[in-house]
């Protein structure tokens, strides 16, 4: 990694048990008087939102909290909508990945800032992108949106937010996680920082995953693992995806799989896939999963890299199988044809060539 280019960004992030409780100095030193909550119905119900209300008092002017699934298209008018209506200064997602890629989505195009504060471990807090998925259109297609003005300008994590999060929802967005590690490793345009935090996020969320998932309780794992996602969300931030999160975002946008669960079952095969031209930057992440022994073949290090993850994805009871997540056999050719089409499958590092191709590693996945 002799040349290397990458862009990085203004951005306040406080890590910390109880950081939740620093959101209103920070508000009130940047001078945000009214300010917008994107969230979810769970976020609310668990209480959270109360407490958020607590915490900024007349500062938060309106909560909309019907967040949908992968960013409905129909869903980000209403909440523009609300945003002019009260002249909102500022946007807040809380809650996972949907929660604050609205956030983003508003704050973006009705140029507010944006506060992220994360409940799960999907990354987007961390990263200049959203997606959003046109319902107009048959199928419903995920359009993606990239610019430096959509990273949020404040990010709060408090481990103590995610206590309450499933353990379903543990293991599928830990899974997406991982992934943004293993994609920033073998990105075109990986760089020193990027290297850096995905293998410290690798190590943090080998290590951590699990036991959140068997014990949800257990605060220094809670505690862990986010610093994993953090770093994790980091490495993504400044590099370009692959065929791997192209292909989770057609899965989500055009056959409605959850992201977390669609990076549960494509991320083994999109390993191998790429393991031709990925294994000297994947090697890092074996050793990282003590995979990694003196003299073995690369090829059977990523090998053995991709199996651990499958096992892993096993242990938590995850989808494995596209089958399993509702799809058709006879979605696949239409699948992969709109996956082909995708630019962001086709930046991945290993080229594709052929529609064919994708066929056959969702078949594989199917």
């Amino acid at each position: 990694m002799d040349r290397f280019r990458y862009q990085s960004f203004a951005q306040e992030v406080i890590f910390a048990l109880g950081a939740l409780a620093q959101l209103s100095e920070v508000v009130g030193r940047l001078g945000w008087r009214k300010i917008l909550l994107c969230t979810s119905r769970s976020i609310h119900a668990n209480g959270q939102v109360d407490a958020l209300e607590t915490i900024l008092g007349g500062s938060l002017v309106v909560v909309f909290d019907q967040v949908q699934p992968h960013v409905q298209d129909f869903q980000v008018k209403e909440a523009l909508t609300l945003t002019a209506e009260n002249k909102a200064e500022a946007v807040i997602g809380m809650g996972g990945g949907s929660s604050i890629g609205m956030a983003k989505a508003i704050g973006f195009q009705a140029h507010l800032p944006i506060i992220a504060i994360p409940t799960t471990y999907a990354g987007s807090e961390m990263t200049p992108v959203y997606g959003i998925t046109h319902t107009d259109e048959n199928p419903p297609r995920k359009v993606t949106v990239n610019d430096p003005k959509i990273v949020p300008t404040l990010v709060i994590y408090d481990p103590r937010l995610t206590l309450d999060l499933p353990p379903k929802l543990t293991a599928s967005t830990g899974i997406n996680a991982l992934a943004h590690c293993i994609e920033a490793l073998y990105s075109k345009t990986r760089n020193p920082l990027s290297t850096t935090a995905a293998v410290e996020g690798v190590r943090h969320i080998h290590h951590a995953l699990l036991r959140c998932y068997q014990d949800g309780h257990d605060l220094d794992a809670r505690t862990e693992m986010l610093l994993g996602a953090h770093l994790a969300g980091l490495s993504l931030a400044s590099v370009s995806m692959g065929l791997h999160h192209g292909l989770c975002h057609v899965l989500g946008g055009s056959a409605k799989i959850p992201h977390g669960i669609a990076n549960s079952i494509i991320l083994p095969h999109a390993i191998r896939f790429n393991a031709e031209a990925t294994a000297s930057q994947l090697l890092p992440a074996a050793e990282a999963m003590n995979i990694l022994e003196n003299g073995t073949n690369s090829k059977a290090v990523i090998e053995a890299l991709a199996r651990r993850i499958h096992e892993l994805i096993g242990q938590m009871n995850l989808p494995q199988r596209l089958r399993d997540a509702g799809v058709d056999e006879s979605d696949l050719p239409r699948l992969a044809q709109i996956a082909f089409q995708n630019r962001t499958v086709q930046n991945n590092p290993q080229s594709i060539t052929d529609v064919m191709e994708l066929e056959h590693l969702l078949r594989s996945a199917w």
